[in-house]
């Protein structure tokens, strides 16, 4: 009787210890959520997550807090959220930079291994722009010049192996023209010197590009989207203005570590596409030119992967390294 008494003590312990995670999930969340990004405070990420983050507060019931972890490309962040405990309450906001950073250098972490996605939350497309003394107003004329003009054209990056110099070494690949790479610590600083001249194009996103756009300081001559932006409605897409299939996309979204209880994934993701939805939300992005998504776990697991894919192939073409 005893042997059978010590039985039936570790059945119930064993079945107390399956059902705490189960109770934990269902009560999910009862304490504050902290949010890695990728980057520094007042950069398109920072905005992204700090505008979702106020309506998950509210919704979620806890305070979402962003933790700016910024440095190597955001591999910081994503090396805290990645050992961290998978229990629901750290999440990370990245950027396409990070899919890039990871093909071009080894990290202490694998992005594909390490964690779960949750949702593309965003997206605002590259804008391809030029000084408004280079002699062109398409993207045409842009590659006539390039042509008759080899090696004599320079387009401004955030650095090397971002998002942006791919972006630049793909319109080299897709047209032919041999344009010249000149990376810089960030985007306020390669827009410093595609204002005064000192380089003549750029892919950069976001809404001071637009703005500089309307003021005159910047020509505007394509989208890299397969639709206009509703803040440049006269501007073509790249495909429209002649370069099949050109889209570079500076997308957001989210990831939890490897492990998360999937209710909680699935709570979290609802959660962004209800917040998407509001009013507010979708008034500010349409000021930055950027899109709300909301795309489900399944889907931004695929498209996470369809990014590697893509992106390996610039990279390996051009023979990007990290310097």
């Amino acid at each position: 009787m005893k042997h059978l008494s010590r039985i039936v003590t570790f059945a119930v312990i064993a079945v107390a210890g399956m059902a705490a995670p189960v109770l934990a999930q269902n009560q999910w969340p009862n304490k504050p959520i902290r949010m890695t990004v990728s980057s520094g405070a007042g950069g398109g990420l920072d905005f992204v997550s700090r505008l979702v983050a106020s309506p998950l507060t509210e919704t979620l019931g806890q305070s979402v807090v962003v933790d700016n972890r910024a440095g190597a490309s955001g591999s910081i962040a994503a090396d805290v959220t990645a050992h961290s405990a998978p229990d629901g309450y750290t999440f990370m906001m990245l950027s396409a930079s990070l899919v890039v950073y990871g093909i071009v250098s080894k990290t202490p972490y694998d992005l594909y291994r390490d964690f779960d996605a949750v949702s593309q939350v965003a997206g605002g497309p590259y804008i391809l722009t030029v000084h408004p003394s280079l002699p062109v107003k398409s993207v045409a004329e842009l590659v006539a010049y390039a042509k008759a003009n080899p090696a004599k054209l320079n387009f401004a990056s955030t650095g090397n192996a971002s998002l942006a110099h791919l972006a630049g070494e793909l319109f080299g690949q897709t047209t032919g023209v041999h344009v010249v790479h000149v990376p810089y610590k960030g985007v306020g600083a390669a827009l410093t010197d595609l204002l005064s001249g000192q380089v003549q194009f750029s892919f950069l996103s976001g809404g001071s590009i637009y703005n500089q756009v309307r003021n005159g300081k910047l020509r505007a001559l394509a989208i890299a989207s397969n639709k206009r932006a509703k803040v440049a409605p006269d501007t073509p897409t790249m495909i429209e203005a002649g370069v099949p299939g050109y889209l570079v996309n500076q997308w957001h979204g989210m990831l939890a570590p490897r492990g998360t209880p999937k209710p909680v994934i699935d709570r979290m993701y609802r959660e962004i596409a209800r917040a998407l939805q509001r009013s507010e939300v979708v008034t500010r992005f349409e000021q930055d030119g950027t899109d709300p998504v909301g795309s489900s776990p399944q889907e931004f697991a695929v498209f996470l992967r369809d990014e590697r894919d893509r992106w390996t192939r610039v990279v390996k073409s051009a023979n990007i390294r990290i310097q």
